[in-house]
């Protein structure tokens, strides 16, 4: 199956991107929520948390502590990059499940803010960075998620720069509000549907 890794810095909107793929008939894979569902569900990775940050990591009906692990990791790379090594394989396995359950589509899009820094971009055919302004991504963000500038930056500067993730990426969209996404949108998805057909 072709797969196509899809990824953009905060406010970058990947997901209204991928909202249009979703419309063309391509499945996506949205990394960030299952990472959430996997950090209850996966006893594989809850049992991993609980041995590194401490049974209080979850509640008694077994929900995460959000409060109590991001107090650990946010201020501390150290924690967060341990915290990462836990979650990533086990949204990879999530992936892996959800893949065999694909069926006669072209390909798949697999949605990850940190496609590249996981380095699951890897396992993808293709990588395709949704790209826009830092002074327009946190204006969209403040708006969206009622979060100040400040913090807008210090969530940006935990990913790499988008200098560096337009490097390592083979395809981009540019969402600045000057140019129509949409057509940007079709023509990538009649490039995978071509590759797709040749990689089949």
């Amino acid at each position: 199956m072709f797969k196509v890794g899809i990824t953009g810095n905060i406010g970058s909107g990947k997901t209204t991107v991928c909202k249009i793929f979703e419309v063309l008939g391509i499945p996506v894979f949205y990394a960030d929520d299952e990472a959430k569902k996997v950090m209850i569900e996966d006893s594989l990775l809850i049992t991993g948390i609980k041995q590194t940050f401490g049974n209080q990591a979850y509640f008694a009906d077994g929900s995460l502590n959000r409060k109590y692990i991001a107090g650990i990791v946010f201020n501390n790379p150290d924690e967060l990059i341990k915290l990462n090594a836990l979650v990533h394989p086990a949204t990879f396995r999530a992936f892996d499940n959800w893949m065999a359950g694909q069926k006669n589509v072209p390909y798949v899009l697999k949605e990850a803010a940190l496609l590249f820094e996981s380095d699951s971009y890897k396992m993808c055919n293709r990588a395709v960075m949704v790209t826009a302004p830092l002074d327009l991504r946190i204006k969209r963000v403040t708006r969206r998620d009622g979060i100040t500038a400040a913090e807008v930056n210090s969530r940006n500067d935990r990913q790499f720069t988008e200098q560096k993730k337009l490097a390592l990426a083979n395809d981009v969209i540019i969402n600045d509000d000057t140019q129509p996404v949409i057509p940007q949108v079709l023509k990538l998805h009649q490039l995978y549907l071509s590759l797709a057909q040749q990689n089949s």
